[in-house]
């Protein structure tokens, strides 16, 4: 995981004249409401446009409102990292808006039907649904563990094969697509000006290559595109009746079929990978507008590739994870989210074991100051906030504004935990005060969602910490020590404070 610098100018919540022991007058303070009401929304939201290539003022069809498409997973297999670096970003994307006062409908779709899966199903003898079906569960489970927030739906390619054959069926009757004859149909690109667009691609300079006639496609792949596959003996049972014979939907029309369905013509934002931008969400493009004469969406996002340990993730390489294998390794899902949380989206991002040790070192530490300000707060109600505590919660949203500047809105993070710190050691932060910056803390976690498990303390170890307890008070050091090496045997970490004994997960 790159590192981030999170230097920032000096803040100070404490009175610089006070000494660790000496009482301080109040500070000066400004109100910081202790709810999680969102902000107001236009607050000035800006994003990098793929198909303008400019960072632009986001501004929904509907105010307030924001029509979400993300290209989601084929489920021929377990989701590996490099697939979760987008569903991450996505997924703050979505919690950042919502923070900013959106109304979120996202869709998220799952490709149950292409050229994989179909191998995948016959490879074993079994139904493509069947087949499917584990790897969909799987999937949700991952973005449980992740905490990805659900999409409002979910489509499987298998249930909208009508809607597919509808809008083939308009290409073909204003003669964008045509019947090949190997019986499949085809888009004509030529019948559609924009194509290469979003990709910033100048057909008339690169080598044609053909149509498409497979999901798998090389990028430099320009032709035709397919629409509709003729059914043939490598398929099995994999088929759809339509008006040009059986056969099954191209992968790019599925998701042409399920974004209008869903969101309607026109999207706010579709989001993806590098790798979808070209031939995928080009022909996305060039179809929805081609059937609905519609700008398909507004605003094209796309993160950049993932890498492990600076190298191109692959199988041969010994170096291509799912979410299964590193939590295999002892790994937790918010470590695991948080790596891949905090480098920009639109950065390659080089995944590295020594990034998930600095992932717990960092979850540690905020795990520690909330714990701090949740004993100073005291279950106060939350009022007012020192005027620097509460600029650097406003700049943590601020930076995201920013084309998810994440990197930047971390760095208000961690200086709010670093004065906040110094202002519990000297004394000088009210109940009233940290119970209000508390409550900034849980806006933020809104949008980070990396807060602790709450998990609960065996009963074992609460056994082991009162022996524990007696043994100190009878001055039995070195039972003392033996009871600690049992609480660490069962994953606990016992660490005495002026409040008593302190348990964390180890």
């Amino acid at each position: 995981m790159t590192n981030c610098d999170h230097r920032r100018p000096k803040h100070t919540l404490a009175n610089p004249h006070a000494t660790r022991h000496s009482p301080t007058p109040p500070l000066p303070c400004t109100v910081l409401s202790g709810t999680t009401t969102p902000l107001s929304p236009n607050m000035g939201v800006r994003f990098f446009n793929t198909y303008t290539r400019k960072l632009e003022d986001f501004k929904p069809i509907q105010p307030g409102s924001v029509k979400l498409y993300t290209c989601g997973p084929t489920v021929y297999n377990f989701a590996h990292i490099g697939n979760f670096r987008a569903y991450v970003f996505e997924d703050l994307l979505q919690r950042h808006l919502e923070a900013r006062g959106f109304s979120v409908r996202r869709v998220m779709n799952l490709t149950d039907v292409d050229d994989k899966t179909i191998r995948g199903c016959r490879n074993l003898g079994v139904r493509l649904a069947d087949f499917t079906q584990k790897y969909k569960d799987a999937f949700f489970a991952d973005l449980t563990t992740l905490r990805i927030k659900r999409a409002d739906h979910f489509p499987a390619a298998t249930d909208y094969v009508p809607r597919m054959i509808e809008m083939i069926r308009v290409l073909e009757q204003r003669e964008i697509a045509y019947q090949a004859e190997d019986k499949s149909l085809y888009f004509r690109i030529s019948k559609f000006p924009g194509y290469g667009k979003l990709a910033h691609l100048n057909l008339d300079e690169l080598r044609p290559s053909g149509r498409i006639a497979s999901d798998e496609y090389e990028k430099e792949n320009v032709g035709d595109f397919a629409l509709w596959k003729a059914w043939d003996e490598a398929d099995g049972d994999v088929k759809w009746d339509s008006p040009w014979g059986p056969g099954r939907p191209g992968w790019h029309i599925e998701c042409s079929a399920m974004a209008t369905a869903l969101l309607g013509d026109e999207l706010d934002i579709h989001c993806g990978g590098v790798d979808n931008i070209f031939p995928h969400h080009e022909a996305e493009i060039a179809q929805s507008e081609s059937v609905t004469g519609k700008r398909f969406a507004r605003t094209w996002l796309h993160c950049a590739h993932l890498m492990v340990e600076g190298e191109k993730m692959a199988k041969s390489a010994g170096n291509f994870f799912t979410l299964r294998d590193l939590l295999d390794k002892g790994w937790s899902g918010r470590e695991i989210r948080y790596a891949l949380l905090t480098v920009n989206y639109r950065l390659p991002l080089n995944f590295t074991f020594d990034g998930l040790a600095g992932a717990r070192a960092a979850l540690q530490r905020i795990d520690e100051w909330a714990a701090r300000l949740a004993a100073q707060a005291a279950q106060q109600p939350p009022a007012t906030a020192p005027e620097n505590a509460a600029a650097l919660i406003a700049g943590f949203f601020t930076h995201l504004d920013d084309d998810l500047n994440i990197s930047g809105a971390m760095g208000q993070l961690f200086d709010l935990i670093r004065e906040t710190n110094r202002a519990l050691d000297s004394t000088t932060l009210p109940p009233a005060a940290a119970a209000a910056i508390l409550a900034g803390w849980q806006r933020i976690n809104s949008v980070l969602a990396i807060e602790p498990e709450a998990v609960p303390v065996p009963a074992e170890v609460l056994a082991f910490v009162e022996q524990r307890q007696a043994a100190r008070a009878a001055k039995d050091w070195a039972g003392s020590d033996r009871l600690r090496d049992e609480i660490a045997k069962l994953g606990w970490t016992v660490k005495d404070t002026k409040d008593g004994p302190k348990l964390t997960r180890a």
